[in-house]
């Protein structure tokens, strides 16, 4: 069986898990309405959740036009704050205040529909003018917003320790002293104190090159690595199969190959 094969058995069959015979796949139209229905579930959401956030900012006092940004602002901060949750390793620095900010940008988009239905259907009035606590708590919104993705990104990233190349070790000469050859009357006679350098052939096992430079591996050269797509990858990682050495802010989870398992053991 070859490696790729026996990768796929072993992921389709582990532990838990009932396995999948190719008559009883999941549907490709299936896979097209889960893949496909996720973003579109979010735009759908964040369109009608920005009618109500809009709303409450008017009554805060911003205009029309502007009090539009209240939506934006929200819709920006559960994104930023849900990516800096997911990518950043369990106990590095921000990683709590990135989850607890995807909370709280969640439960803000959450409280801003009923308190705004309420006036809408007249449970609650805006006239002679707006209750305080409302505006106080709405305008208050964007400035607290901004002060809190200013502090996820001055926080830093764990640096992973480089890994040491040792230098290969060298071989020393050896001096020999050679026999000394009888003496007639057709050769030259050595001197008994002489010593003459004789080059020791080098071991070609022991003798090998410095190793190269330590080199961490992309998501994308990990899927070329096994064959595989990267959002296999991705699923990998966040079931716990293969675990990135540290997560580079530009390239994303980069991955030691001395870590990763053989394409026979993969998963």
């Amino acid at each position: 069986m070859k490696p790729l094969s026996r990768l796929r058995a072993h992921l389709t069959t582990r532990t838990g898990r009932p396995s999948h015979t190719p008559s009883h796949r999941v549907p490709w139209w299936v896979r097209w309405f889960t893949n496909a229905g996720r973003p579109v579930v979010a735009v759908v959401v964040l369109i009608m959740c920005a009618p109500g956030e809009h709303h409450l900012a008017v009554l805060a006092g911003w205009d029309d036009r502007l009090a539009w940004g209240m939506a934006a602002v929200l819709a920006a901060y559960a994104g930023i704050a849900a990516s800096v949750a997911s990518n950043r390793p369990a106990g590095a620095p921000g990683k709590a205040s990135a989850v607890v900010g995807a909370v709280v940008s969640l439960g803000a988009a959450m409280a801003a529909q009923p308190v705004s239905h309420a006036f809408v259907t007249g449970h609650l009035s805006s006239s002679p003018r707006t209750p305080l606590w409302l505006v106080i708590v709405v305008s208050c919104v964007p400035p607290l917003v901004f002060g809190h993705l200013l502090h996820l990104a001055a926080t830093p990233l764990p640096r992973t320790s480089e890994t040491p190349v040792e230098e290969p070790a060298s071989v020393p000469e050896t001096r020999t002293t050679p026999p000394v050859p009888a003496v007639n009357a057709w050769t030259v006679a050595v001197p008994p104190n002489a010593r003459l350098l004789t080059l020791v052939p080098r071991d070609t096992e022991t003798d090998q090159d410095a190793p190269e430079t330590h080199r961490f591996l992309t998501t994308s050269e990990v899927a070329t690595r096994y064959g595989k797509t990267v959002s296999t990858i991705r699923t990998w990682k966040d079931r716990g199969r293969i675990t990135p050495a540290f997560v580079d802010p530009t390239r994303g989870a980069m991955y030691d190959p001395e870590t990763l398992p053989r394409l026979s053991s993969a998963g």
